[in-house]
């Protein structure tokens, strides 16, 4: 029988993560988003945001030079899954599998591209700092499959983080908002300065959680509410009558017993689901 008593491999001491980004030249591009976060503090705090993570499968998006990775490898996590773009932090990030233990798996792929449920065995938890660029539309990909995934821990711009989570009647409250708190519950959890980054960027970030809801649409009736909620934000000065005009306007809206004076972002959740299984 294996002895119990057996230490686990020894790690070595891992390099500044400054020196790793001096080494494989990885000066954050803009035209990839980049902003690193170095800070092993902050780091932690994203990763304990995400509970317990024992036996689950993490992914994470670009990596960068792996000040993240390194967090989710301290935790209990069966896996981590890195998905990155850029072939210099490719190479930084196969430096880190080399001593993860087998934990560590470096894919070389565009995540905007990539079926994280084909690729990643469940439970899955996505834990990411999300290149500004492309964060919108990977949270929208995911939102379609959201049962697929436990939780997702995402960092943004707090401009849209705070749309993601905003309440109906509210500035922020929009598109995003509604398809994002449909499917899951979502929270605020982290802000985080510009001087936190390298290099900083000129907003504020922040970190949401999202738990996917017990009950998911099909997708289907997710497309709809996209086109829905399209329809209805793309003026948002116009009552609803108006918006949906071209999608049974008053008709729809008295079937599903709303006022057709309203305005799209004066609904709530459920009002716009009401609305979405009555719309063609």
């Amino acid at each position: 029988m294996p002895n119990a008593d057996v230490a686990k491999p020894h790690t070595p001491a891992l390099p500044p993560l400054r020196e790793v980004i001096a080494r494989h030249g990885l000066d954050a591009r803009r035209s990839l988003g980049q902003h690193f976060l170095l800070d092993g503090n902050l780091t932690g705090r994203i990763a304990r945001a995400a509970g317990d993570l024992s036996g689950r499968h993490v992914i994470e998006i670009g990596p960068g030079p792996g000040g993240l990775t390194r967090a989710l490898l301290e935790t209990a996590a069966a896996s981590v899954t890195a998905i990155e773009v850029d072939p210099r932090a490719i190479a930084a990030m196969h430096e880190l599998a080399a001593q993860s233990h087998d934990r560590l798996r470096v894919v070389a792929a565009d995540a905007i591209k990539t079926d994280l449920v084909a690729l990643v065995a469940a439970p899955r938890v996505v834990v990411a700092n999300l290149p500004y660029n492309i964060a919108t539309p990977l949270l929208v990909g995911w939102l379609r499959q959201a049962a697929a995934f436990e939780h997702l821990v995402l960092m943004f711009q707090l401009e849209v983080a705070e749309r993601i989570c905003a309440n109906p009647g509210t500035h922020a409250y929009g598109r995003l908002s509604v398809l994002a708190q449909w499917t899951c519950t979502a929270t605020l959890a982290l802000r985080i300065p510009p001087a936190a980054f390298v290099p900083p960027p000129k907003v504020f970030s922040a970190v949401v959680v999202l738990t996917p809801l017990p009950r998911q649409p099909d997708p289907a009736l997710f497309a709809r509410m996209e086109r829905l909620t399209a329809a209805a934000f793309g003026q948002r000065r116009k009552m609803l009558r108006g918006a949906l005009r071209n999608a049974g306007g008053k008709a729809l809206l008295t079937a599903a017993g709303i006022a057709a004076e309203r305005r799209a972002e004066t609904l709530s959740i459920s009002e716009f689901d009401r609305l979405v299984r009555l719309y063609g």
